[in-house]
């Protein structure tokens, strides 16, 4: 059997296609190396599992890896110090029981082994350590501490205090026995791991954060660690696919998010064809953009355990979600800056990405998941523009292909039918996402769209639409005179070159009581304008 893509659990070399991590191995060993102390802090599905057991594998020759998980501990184990001691023990000793064949922790294991046996109930955390710093004295290499999962269960005192230990041994390394470098992998970094923790009681906030190193190895996958991946599926199955492009393509709409790079793959290998509607593509066309494009949608219109856990996070951080509204409904600018809550915590699960000193959404799927999110809301259901656009999106494709104009034409007698005696502040907060609104169950299904982050602002906002592998190129804007609107076409036309087509479309939101409202077309240096003016 051969090798697939694989979005469940770890990745396993001759199981699955793989990109080649070799790069950020050589970065992470340099830093077990120094003996530093640090966590593999990513989102979820971000790869942390698989780059843990293969780095366990990569450094074996010359440390000695203990290898554990947390998941393996129940939440009845961290009830206090003895039941948790006793349950570490036990899961560390089956670690070594691996590592022992040629006898490399002499009676270190021995002992261990025969006081767990007696489950003895003055095995605390003092006790613990000290077992386990005679395994690392006695030990013929380096031991390096691997524990993933390990925010897991930090919501009590027990996690916190073994923390405590872990670092003070660690800190007094030089004098007494103990574990030569320690990683850790989460979601929370060891340093705000402590945001996860639901208590008033100070002394869970006061230790023992102050000691990790940062981790600043990019996990992301770029395009061409995914070229080098599809390069190995097209060795095996002879497609014909441009690795190039498709690559390039997979990472438009994921930014290399690990999970989101292999599910993709996954889908175009399994199921495109599948599901492939009016004939295109074929089986032996599917690793094409129309290919990828499909994909894309089909992982848009299903549940799975990355979108499950984002929607968790939206639930219990009410900050988050109120700032990922503002940033993509309202058109916010937001710098990062230091020590703002709702920032940090869209870092650190993933939503958002710093890019020049600003924060915008990760990537297209998550951008594109949490509009359709937001606009799926029951107020903007109950929207008159919306029942419009239901009761009129048919009429809008004609032989397959969707015709933009009239979408716009229709939007703009919409519009200004329902909402054009609003006041401008109106306009200025609500406009574009009543427009987004509109456009969803037109393409909803078929199509894809996106946001231009590089043009996303509180004035002008550049929608991308993918239907049926035909692109449109959307400017949605806020009109600031015509000096500030040739600018915007100028614009226009510089997006228009770079996606290779010869037609585009503006939407301005014009307070100009002279305004002429409609559509109208305009041919500018070989390129048709469509402008739509409300």
């Amino acid at each position: 059997m051969g090798r697939i893509f694989n979005i469940s659990a770890d990745c396993k070399p001759m199981l699955h296609y793989m990109v080649d991590i070799r790069s950020r191995l050589d970065e992470i060993k340099k830093m077990v190396d120094q003996g530093s102390y640090f966590t593999i802090n990513r989102a979820r599905q971000y790869g942390k599992t698989t780059t843990l057991r293969v780095l366990a594998e990569f450094l074996k020759d010359e440390y000695t890896v203990i290898s554990l998980d947390f998941q393996m501990l129940g939440a009845s184990k961290f009830r206090n110090e003895n039941i948790f001691s006793l349950a570490f023990g036990n899961i560390l000793l089956k670690e070594l029981e691996k590592l022992t064949a040629s006898g490399a922790f002499g009676q270190a294991v021995s002992s261990l082994k025969e006081a767990l046996r007696e489950q003895k109930s003055e095995i605390e955390l003092l006790e613990l350590f000290e077992y386990l710093s005679e395994i690392c004295r006695s030990a013929e290499k380096p031991v390096v501490l691997f524990i993933d999962e390990v925010d897991s269960a930090s919501n009590n005192q027990v996690f916190l205090d073994f923390l405590a230990q872990l670092r003070g041994y660690y800190i007094n390394r030089d004098v007494k026995a103990a574990f030569y470098s320690v990683v850790l992998a989460g979601v929370y970094d060891i340093k705000n791991i402590k945001r996860k923790i639901r208590t008033d009681e100070e002394h869970k906030w006061n230790s023992p954060w102050n000691i990790a190193v940062d981790f600043q190895v990019d996990m992301s996958f770029s395009a061409a660690d995914i070229e080098g991946m599809l390069m190995q599926y097209e060795a095996d199955h002879r497609t014909g696919m441009n690795c190039e492009e498709i690559a390039g393509l997979i990472y438009d709409y994921t930014s290399g998010y690990p999970f989101l790079v292999s599910y993709i793959c996954k889908l175009i290998d399994e199921r495109v064809s599948a599901d492939c509607e009016c004939g295109q593509p074929t089986v032996g066309k599917k690793w094409t953009k129309e290919g990828v494009l499909m994909a894309v949608r089909i992982l848009l219109s299903e549940q799975n355990t990355l979108f499950e856990s984002l929607f968790n996070k939206l639930e219990d951080y009410p900050e988050l979600d109120a700032m990922l509204r503002g940033l993509l409904l309202c058109g916010k600018e937001i710098p990062y800056v230091v020590g703002v809550r709702s920032v940090e915590t869209a870092l650190m699960f993933g939503f958002v990405k710093k890019v020049n000193h600003q924060i915008v959404i990760a990537n297209r799927i998550f951008e594109t998941l949490l509009y359709n999110l937001f606009l799926a809301s029951p107020a903007m259901q109950k929207e008159r523009i919306y029942d419009e656009a239901l009761r009129e999106k048919n009429q809008f494709i004609r032989d397959g292909r969707l015709d933009m104009r009239l979408v716009l034409e229709k939007f703009v007698t919409h519009f200004e039918e329902i909402y054009g005696e609003r006041q401008q502040s109106f306009l200025e907060e609500d406009g574009r996402r009543y427009f987004l609104l509109y456009l969803r169950p037109v393409i909803n299904g078929v199509g894809n769209y996106y946001i231009e982050s590089q043009t996303r602002n509180m004035e002008r906002t550049d929608v991308i639409v993918d239907y049926q592998g035909e692109q449109f190129v959307i400017e949605l804007k806020i009109w600031r005179g015509s000096a500030y609107h040739e600018r915007g076409e100028e614009q226009l036309l510089e997006y228009l070159d770079y996606y290779h087509l010869d037609r585009g479309y503006m939407l301005s939101f014009n307070f100009n009581k002279k305004k002429e409202i409609g559509v109208k077309e305009l041919k500018i240096r070989e390129k048709v304008l469509i402008e739509a003016v409300v």
